[in-house]
């Protein structure tokens, strides 16, 4: 299904494809964070989200190179990654299949709830590495990815594997990137920088309501099946949380599966 114009108007504005709208400064991506409540980093127009690099490009068809060293759009959008990191105003990290995420602190609670867990549950969660792992950083508070290695004595593939793992749990996430004398990530824990939302509960069912709620404000429409696939909801809840956002007159319901905001801004 194309989208109509004013859909696609609508995202430009959003998600800041329009060379008026670009985003060259860290303050200006966290303001787009706070807006959307969630976006993609290094991505393009591929993944159908907004994200970092596409509001750097300014543009509709922004497409991210092979080589991706040798370009300014490319690598501006790396710069403001690390400094968004450093200055820990928005949520980063890797949460759902693979992609690196940020999240307006709003939506922390509701990402922790459908897919974090509780320390009580981590013996059942975590695997045997990824608990190791969380069992230093709760000794040390913040360690380089190097150090990390050392203390736990995990092989490099396992403690990536392992910190993908927390990171995906909401356990951990990256505090800042170094560069001098080597390239290396800080990590630490996700409740030492965000304390106040990752206390807070939400039930499975509110969550997966304001994640739609999100989703249709960033997008504006949603088609058959997106919001499900994107974030590997059932069908069955999906369809419930857009059809509660009817029933609030959030939303409107123009064909079977497809949802559109009632007032487009």
């Amino acid at each position: 299904m194309q989208l109509p114009e004013e859909i696609e108007s609508y995202r430009d504005r959003k998600w800041h494809r329009e060379d008026s709208l670009r985003v060259d400064t860290a303050a200006a991506a966290e303001e787009m964070v706070e807006d959307l409540g969630l976006c993609l980093g290094m991505t393009d127009v591929r993944k159908r989200l907004p994200s970092v690099y596409i509001a750097v490009c300014g543009r509709r068809d922004a497409h991210m190179p092979r080589n991706v060293q040798k370009d300014p759009e490319a690598s501006t959008t790396w710069v403001l990654k690390d400094e968004v990191i450093a200055r820990g105003r928005v949520y980063y990290g890797k949460i759902y299949k693979g992609h690196s995420m940020f999240l307006a602190p709003r939506m922390i609670p509701v990402f922790n709830a459908l897919w974090g867990c509780s320390k009580k549950g981590e013996s059942g969660i975590l695997s045997a590495n990824a608990r190791l792992v969380l069992k230093v950083l709760r000794r040390e508070f913040e360690l380089a990815t190097s150090d990390l290695r050392d203390a736990t004595g995990l092989a490099r593939p396992d403690l990536t594997k392992a910190l993908d793992e927390l990171q995906k749990r909401m356990k951990v996430i990256p505090q800042e990137v170094i560069y001098v004398p080597k390239f290396t990530y800080i990590w630490t824990l996700s409740e030492a920088r965000f304390a106040k939302e990752m206390v807070k509960k939400l039930t499975r069912e509110t969550a997966v309501r304001e994640l739609a709620r999100t989703y249709l404000r960033i997008c504006g429409m949603t088609l058959v099946g997106e919001l499900a696939g994107k974030f590997g909801l059932s069908r069955k809840e999906a369809g419930k949380a857009n059809h509660d956002l009817i029933d609030e007159d959030f939303a409107e319901r123009i064909e079977k599966g497809v949802y559109r905001l009632t007032r487009l801004k």
